[in-house]
C-alpha cells in the first residue's frame, strides 16, 4: 500500500495538486491542458501548482482512481480534497469559484 500512502502525502503536502497527463508546459491530453489553463486563469501561481505526470508514473496512474474514487484524469485536489476532473474544474472557473479556492491557498 506504499503507493496509496505516497499519493496521500502528495495530496496533503501541497495546497494545489493536479494529477495530469503530461506537464503544464507540455500537456499530453486536451482535458489536462484545459484544466491547467483554468487554474492559471483563476490565479494559480505556476510555481505553487504541484503536478504529477501520470504518464511517467504508471503506479500512480493505476492506483489514484482507487485512492480518489474518481476514474479519469486529470484529477485536481485543493487543500487535500478532490475537486474533480476537467469538467468540474471548468464549471468552477466559469462561476468564479475556482478563483476563490485558489486565492484561499495563498492565504493558508
Amino acid at each position: 500500500m506504499a503507493i496509496l500512502e505516497r499519493i496521500q502525502a502528495e495530496v496533503e503536502g501541497h495546497p494545489i495538486v493536479l494529477f495530469m497527463k503530461g506537464t503544464p508546459q507540455f500537456p499530453m491530453c486536451g482535458f489536462s491542458s484545459r484544466t491547467v489553463q483554468a487554474l492559471k486563469a483563476a490565479g494559480a501561481d505556476p510555481a505553487s501548482l504541484h503536478t504529477i505526470n501520470v504518464l511517467e508514473e504508471p503506479e500512480v496512474r493505476a492506483n489514484l482512481p482507487r485512492y480518489s474514487n474518481w476514474p479519469t484524469f486529470p484529477q485536481l485536489f485543493i487543500h487535500g480534497e478532490l475537486i474533480g476532473g476537467c469538467d468540474i474544474t471548468m464549471e468552477l472557473y466559469e462561476s468564479g469559484e475556482l478563483a476563490r479556492m485558489v486565492a484561499e491557498t495563498r492565504q493558508a
